[in-house]
């Protein structure tokens, strides 16, 4: 037995009195003196107490009285009768139960104790306390006496003159035992006052003290410790172990207050970050509840202004409001994983969020948010190319219809005039001619009215916002159309009813007129052509512009053939009226005159240039267009291959099984500060792009990336790093709460990952079960196995997902010697401060705990109701369960 290898090693040499038979006279006067007073202290409990050592304890009566107060067990009934025979029973009863305990007793017999023999009786009360008032005491799994000793240094330690190495001069000077009643009650006795030059004096006060306020009996007598050249060593440690007796309860109290202390501070720390928690998820779910509307409205004022207004907001939201709103995300989740590791951590149930703001639905509702903001932009710039097309239609719409109003103006008049009754044979010539002049004029603007109508119809189709005002317009230039073509047959048929007496006209003026008319349409067209508005978006439809007019410009020359061939004819006509000395006469078929006819060609020459120059600029500012398009995708490459790069380098931290902890979450940090310099290029790549949208250029064939690809992957880079950095902060939190050893988290990482083959960070059944045969555990291939397997699954997957996940398995795999804290730890606590009642009360708690902690329990306390119950009682036994269960949030 224990007890009994303890004895023989502790006794081995205390045993030599026996053999010599001989004990130092000061020493068994000490002895006896501190025995007889350590035997009192407990004989006192039942009523009695002895006066002679020796004497008292002949008939074993008192013996066994003395050995039933100690071990609050019932010895056998003693004998009554009073000769030597029944006094060596009495005596034998007692030292068989001292033997029962695993005392070995050396040289001990109940004839010596029966006969008064003080050395024996003396060794046998030694023993006594050695087994019942020293063996108990274990400091740091040491022997009794060791323990005993250390105790004493450890309390000692801080005051000076005390150097407590045995239990004998150590203890003279009386320092020592004071030094151990100032440690635990400081408010007996002011050490500072205390003198080690006073040695009686010390013995005394502390003597004192103890006896007064401790319930310690005097066991030693001062001027025998100070008078002895060494004090008994016996005698001493049976006094020092009514001090360790006295103060283990407040040893007891300290501790259980300690241990309600780290409780209450991790349940008020956890119900701080919940609270925090729900205050984030409330201010980021109503904030995204408030935007997904805007994002979603897909409707806008119908005007480029307005549209262009539009853009800037959602520019400015993607810059300035969403990236603090994703940096509070992030912030909630790491959060909320780190709250979740702290209750697992102290064996509280998992957090369960209010109703609708679980991590899933943050994510659910941020997810619809990016749905709603996924093509918002693109829908943008879609409006502004629709509505920009919309005012160049619009535009062109316009400048046709003035053309043509123009034209038209006071035809309605000219074809409903009856001048033709009136006139004379060559004047009706001249008005017929006149009139089919007009005709191939009326035939050759039938393609502009066309024109005009496609267009009106085109504004109509694209929802024109002004598209009321187009249709009227267009409406009126039909309805004057159509009545044109009537009039001009209803003339045509009143011209030929006349043509019958009608002679042939002037050929000369007949020959302008035909040639004039179509040659004054085609300047027409010309003139429009070359003030002809267009878009283009590429060099290469720009150079299809000046390609065809350069080809317009190589007509040129017969134009100006068809110019001077119609000017020789006017000409001609003013040579006759100067050769036969006539007024030259107006032309009867035309009302073109040759100066309109040289103003117009002039313009057409004039505008000719003009077009050369507006196609040149154009070409230069598509020619920066592409140029902006070659810069933005070089630096797009440059930037979506680097953030490629880093993602998966970030993957791979969790992956390398040899790289600490520490070394892993610097790694990251490392990340997050390049993450933050490179920022200035997707910076640069944000301007970029402002100036290729501002540009109108929608499609870029110098790269794969757009803009709003760069930014997803770059959101991404900060989500993986943040979210890497939590679970790598969250392994070292359960790293270091549970005691695991780099080598253990490097073995269960490296297992970890050699199984997880997919590198999803998690693990299926059957590789958690290879990994677990990997690092020891023994499951069998059988019936049991299996069960014992499910169970273990049914830990670490307790929502039946049929994964593991690394923090499950590194929960597991330390769950088993992990010095946790437990509901019943914490009642036993309460318990010890409470003086083992069932209930506590306020004071107490005020007493016990700092000031804070006190308060947060006494709020929180249910009223104690049982029958014991006093004023004010609590029930700290319900509240040590609470502290365990769901929390009020």
């Amino acid at each position: 037995m224990a007890d009994e290898e303890y004895f023989d090693g502790y006794m081995e040499e205390e045993e030599e009195w026996d053999r010599e038979g001989l004990l130092d006279p000061a020493w068994e006067k000490q002895q006896k003196k501190t025995f007889t007073a350590w035997c009192n202290s407990h004989l006192r409990k039942a009523g009695t107490n002895i006066e002679n050592i020796e004497e008292d304890f002949r008939n074993g009566l008192k013996l066994m009285l003395l050995l039933e107060v100690i071990s609050g067990e019932q010895l056998p009934k003693p004998d009554r009768g009073k000769m030597r025979f029944h006094k060596i029973a009495n005596v034998n009863k007692a030292l068989d139960y001292i033997a029962s305990k695993g005392v070995k007793l050396v040289s001990i017999g109940a004839e010596e104790i029966v006969d008064g023999n003080v050395k024996m009786t003396l060794g046998m009360i030694w023993t006594i306390i050695l087994r019942f008032a020293i063996q108990d005491i274990t400091v740091e799994e040491m022997t009794a006496k060791e323990g005993l000793l250390l105790w004493c240094q450890r309390k000692t330690a801080p005051y000076r003159n005390v150097n407590v190495q045995n239990f004998h001069l150590s203890f003279k000077d009386g320092l020592a035992f004071c030094a151990l009643i100032h440690r635990h009650r400081p408010d007996l006795i002011d050490y500072s006052k205390l003198s080690k030059d006073n040695p009686l004096q010390n013995l005394n006060t502390a003597f004192d003290v103890a006896e007064q306020h401790l319930d310690i009996p005097r066991m030693l007598d001062p001027e025998d410790m100070v008078n002895s050249v060494k004090p008994d060593e016996r005698s001493v440690m049976a006094y020092v172990s009514c001090y360790y007796h006295a103060f283990s309860g407040a040893q007891q109290a300290e501790t259980a207050a300690n241990r309600i202390c780290k409780v209450l501070k991790v349940n008020q720390e956890n119900e701080r970050l919940m609270e925090e928690y729900e205050r984030l998820a409330s201010d980021l779910l109503e904030w995204i509840r408030k935007t997904r509307p805007w994002l979603e409205n897909r409707v806008t004022d119908n005007t480029l202004p307005g549209t262009r207004r539009k853009l800037d907001e959602f520019r400015d939201y993607r810059r300035l409001h969403k990236p603090p709103k994703l940096n509070d995300k992030a912030q909630l989740e790491n959060s909320f994983n780190t709250l979740q590791t702290r209750l697992r951590l102290s064996n509280r149930p998992a957090y369960i969020p209010t109703e609708g703001k679980m991590v899933s639905d943050i994510a659910n509702a941020w997810k619809g948010l990016e749905s709603a903001e996924k093509g918002f932009e693109e829908w943008l710039l879609s409006e502004l190319q629709r509505l920009e097309r919309l005012d160049h239609l619009a535009q062109k719409f316009r400048h046709k219809c003035q053309i043509h109003e123009e034209w038209s103006t006071g035809k309605e008049d000219m074809l409903q005039s009856r001048d033709f009754k009136q006139c004379r044979l060559n004047e009706l010539k001249a008005m017929k001619k006149k009139h089919e002049a007009f005709e191939s004029d009326l035939a050759a603007h039938q393609d502009r009215v066309e024109q005009i109508a496609a267009i009106a119809q085109e504004l109509n189709a694209l929802e024109y916002h002004d598209v009321a005002s187009v249709n009227s317009r267009c409406q009126h230039i039909c309805d004057q159309w159509d009545r044109l073509g009537l009039l001009t047959q209803k003339r045509r048929e009143g011209l030929d009813e006349a043509e019958r007496i009608l002679e042939k006209i002037d050929q000369l003026h007949l020959e302008f007129a035909k040639r004039a008319a179509p040659f004054n349409n085609w300047m027409d067209g010309a003139k429009e052509d070359l003030m002809d508005m267009f878009i283009v978006h590429t060099t290469e439809e720009v150079q299809g512009l000046i390609d065809a007019h350069e080809q317009f410009k190589a007509t040129l020359g017969e134009a100006d053939k068809e110019f001077q061939t119609i000017i020789s004819l006017v000409q001609e006509v003013n040579r006759l009226a100067q050769q036969y000395n006539l007024t030259p006469p107006d032309n009867p078929y035309s009302t073109l005159h040759a100066q309109d006819i040289a103003n117009k060609w002039s313009e057409v020459q004039h505008l000719v240039p003009e077009r050369d120059s507006t196609l040149q600029n154009e070409m230069a500012r598509q020619q920066r267009n592409e140029r902006l398009r070659r810069e933005f995708g070089q630096k797009a490459n440059v930037v979506g291959q680097w953030i490629e790069t880093n993602l998966d380098a970030v993957a791979s931290i969790g992956l390398q099984s040899k790289m600490s902890l520490e070394d892993q979450l610097k790694k990251l940090r490392q990340f997050d500060n390049a993450v933050q310099a490179y920022k200035t290029n997707m910076d640069d790549l944000e301007r970029i792009n402002m100036e290729v949208q501002e540009a109108m250029i929608f499609e870029n064939r110098y790269t794969q990336y757009s803009m709003e690809t760069l930014r997803v992957g770059w959101e991404q880079l900060l989500t993986a790093i943040a979210r890497n950095s939590n679970e790598v902060e969250n392994q070292i939190l359960t790293r270091d709460s549970k005691g695991i050893s780099a080598e253990q988290m490097n073995e269960f990482r490296a297992s970890f990952n050699h199984f997880d083959k997919s590198r999803n960070r998690r693990l299926e059944a059957k590789e958690f079960k290879a990994c677990l045969v990997s690092l020891g555990y023994n499951i069998r291939d059988d019936r049991q196995g299996e069960a014992d397997f499910q169970r273990i699954m049914s830990i670490v997957d307790p929502n039946g997902t049929k994964f593991v996940t690394f923090d499950a398995f590194l929960d597991f795999m330390t769950r088993e010697t992990a010095d946790t804290d437990t509901a019943e730890q914490v009642m036993q606590s309460f318990k010890i401060l409470a003086g083992d009642k069932p209930y506590i009360t306020a004071q107490i708690l005020r007493q016990e705990l700092p000031p804070d902690q006190a308060e947060y329990c006494i709020q929180r306390m249910a009223p104690y109701t049982g029958r014991d119950a006093v004023p004010g009682a609590l029930d700290y036994m319900s509240f040590s369960t609470a502290l365990y269960g769901e929390s009020d949030l």
